[in-house]
């Protein structure tokens, strides 16, 4: 018996990096210029993501986007984002 990856899994791995990727270019294309600041909520139509997906890409792309600083910047109603070029 041969060992096979879940096609749905792997299908749903890449979605979440698509949608990674795809927040992560908006970033950049909206903090060239310098630093940005943001909730979810308000950018979720732009980048057609909840902002809860958004509060946990936001989380990864922290630890893992070399181009940009990411920082958790406060909460009122919804938290507040940080974003600039690195």
């Amino acid at each position: 018996m041969s060992a096979t990856a879940n096609p749905s899994t792997n299908a749903s791995a890449n979605d979440d990096r698509s949608k990674e990727e795809r927040l992560k270019q908006y970033l950049l294309d909206r903090a060239q210029d310098g630093e940005m600041y943001f909730k979810g909520k308000f950018i979720s139509e732009d980048v057609d993501l909840s902002p809860k997906d958004i509060g946990a890409l936001m989380v990864k792309l922290r630890d893992s986007a070399t181009e940009l600083t990411v920082e958790k910047w406060s909460y009122t109603g919804a938290t507040t984002w940080r974003v600039e070029p690195a």
